[in-house]
């Protein structure tokens, strides 16, 4: 059963700018992760510093071992300094899907 997961995190919008370089490193690293099917991260047009996230996993074994890959350590424990605050993300598990 694949897992999607979906939401926003907010970026301090004067640090934004020097945060895209860490955020294209998670994003290329987790990417390459095994039982990684997309990652990826859209900056809200409307609202600065808000930030977009989707992800889509094979299984909840291949998302617990992406939550314990030193990337994504170092990311979580990166936060405060790139400015990140207000995470809310969901959790979806999904047993078929189907291009339409």
């Amino acid at each position: 059963m694949s897992v999607i997961l979906a939401g926003t995190v907010r970026f301090d919008p004067a640090r934004l700018e020097a945060s895209r370089p860490r955020m294209k490193e998670m994003m290329r690293l987790s990417r390459a992760e095994d039982g990684c099917i997309a990652y990826s991260y859209a900056e809200d047009l409307e609202t600065p510093g808000l930030i977009h996230v989707f992800e889509i996993w094979r299984d909840a074994e291949a998302l617990h071992a992406h939550h314990n890959a030193p990337h994504f350590l170092a990311w979580r424990g990166d936060r405060e300094a790139l400015g990140m605050s207000d995470r809310r993300m969901s959790r979806h598990e999904v047993s078929s899907s189907q291009e339409t």
